[in-house]
């Protein structure tokens, strides 16, 4: 019971619900995922982190560390007013208004590349680059998803998934003057995004590993000849993202791959306690407060619901982290006012004591809290706005 304590005391002076980052843990997660990329460059997956003081943190930490995968381009602007640069727009942009924003900052010195994988995307944003006379650099999303006869394995995202309907692509790309093709992006999902040790699963994760070690090879092979293509029409290409915090092992050894995406990883969320190959620290939770105790072994918290985005099972569901011994109920789980726990452990709950949750994903958790608790050695050393606490919610 000493972490529970520790944490305990830490945050005895705080308002809950409260969020935290143990900092001891947070860099010691950011060395690691710096250390498992090789000598690739690291880029930061904002959605993961969604506070800049954190941001900067990872930024001023090690060199290779390089710029900023952001998941809007609203988001890409204002992370730009705040003074980071080389901006990744992982998604693609429509809105008019979005584009000429970033067209603006663009003329006006900016680096921020715009996500495209069809001649829409494409249109669209040449029609505002000319009207702005500026050339707006792009990225091409390379769908990374296996498609084998008997199995889509990978999430849906790309239209370009194999060499025909890159060529198409880069066929409509040079009827658009305004457009400067510089990087190229691959998110093999199905290797870093999903775990291959889930409990009880036996059989299932079995299968898993064996479809995640063929889709390794199929993906190298197959984003090599898609990134020969690119670099076979345009000479402008400079950057080659790929993978993910799950991933980094087997994307770092691509030769045309120069960097890697990293989010989740430096908070250590319970998704990314399913994988066989690596082990970050937890460094990121949040306490609810007891306020009722009506019966032997059971108390009541206030808040604490915090549900994760994706498929609406088990998995999705934040996960009592401290004390050892306390359980959700099945049948209620974490509630947005109210979460029972049974708890059986070794230590005395009293009215007015926290309980200690982990999140399903990474940054989402910050969506619900304005400000995140910093602790070193056992005190709260620093509040630092989440985007919500900064006013922001680029997806709301």
């Amino acid at each position: 019971m000493i972490k529970y304590e520790y944490y305990k005391k830490a945050l005895s002076n705080e308002s809950m619900p409260a969020a935290f980052v143990d900092l001891d843990l947070f860099d010691a997660n950011v060395e690691a995922i710096r250390k498992r990329a090789g000598d690739k460059n690291i880029r930061i997956a904002s959605k993961s982190i969604r506070c800049v003081n954190l941001m900067r943190r990872i930024l001023d930490s090690s060199p290779q560390f390089q710029g900023i995968m952001c998941y809007t381009a609203t988001e890409a602007l204002w992370l730009s007013e705040q003074g980071f640069d080389d901006l990744l727009v992982a998604y693609p942009t429509v809105q008019a208004e979005q584009i000429r924003a970033v067209a603006k900052a663009v003329k006006a010195g900016k680096k921020i590349y715009l996500m495209t994988d069809a001649i829409a995307h494409l249109a669209r944003i040449q029609a505002i680059a000319e009207s702005e006379q500026v050339t707006i650099p792009i990225c091409v999303d390379l769908d990374m998803s296996s498609r084998w006869s008997f199995l889509h394995f990978g999430v849906y995202r790309s239209g370009l998934w194999n060499l025909d309907t890159l060529t198409q692509y880069l066929s409509d790309l040079v009827k658009f003057p305004n457009l400067k093709l510089v990087a190229a992006m691959g998110y093999e999902a199905q290797i870093a995004g999903v775990g291959n040790k889930s409990k009880g699963k036996g059989l299932m994760q079995g299968v898993l590993t064996l479809l995640q070690r063929s889709s390794k090879k199929e993906v190298a092979k197959r984003r090599a000849a898609m990134i020969a293509l690119i670099r076979s029409k345009v000479d402008s290409l400079q950057i080659v993202n790929g993978g993910g915090t799950g991933s980094m092992e087997s994307t770092r050894e691509e030769e045309h791959v120069t960097e890697i995406a990293a989010g989740s990883g430096f908070y250590a969320p319970t998704l990314f306690d399913a994988y066989s190959h690596f082990r970050h620290e937890p460094a990121v939770g949040y306490a609810i407060e007891i306020v009722r105790n009506s019966q032997k072994n059971i108390y009541t918290c206030l808040g604490g619901g915090y549900v994760a985005s994706g498929t609406t099972d088990k998995s999705k569901a934040p996960s009592i982290y401290l004390p050892e011994g306390a359980t959700l109920f099945p049948n209620e789980m974490a509630g947005e006012v109210q979460t029972p726990i049974m708890y059986k452990g070794s230590i005395t709950l009293n009215i007015g004591d926290p309980v200690f949750l982990r999140h399903s994903k990474a940054g989402e958790l910050c969506e619900h809290f304005e400000s995140l608790c910093l602790i070193r050695d056992g005190k709260v050393v620093n509040r630092v706005e989440t985007y919500r606490g900064a006013g922001q919610c680029f997806l709301g």
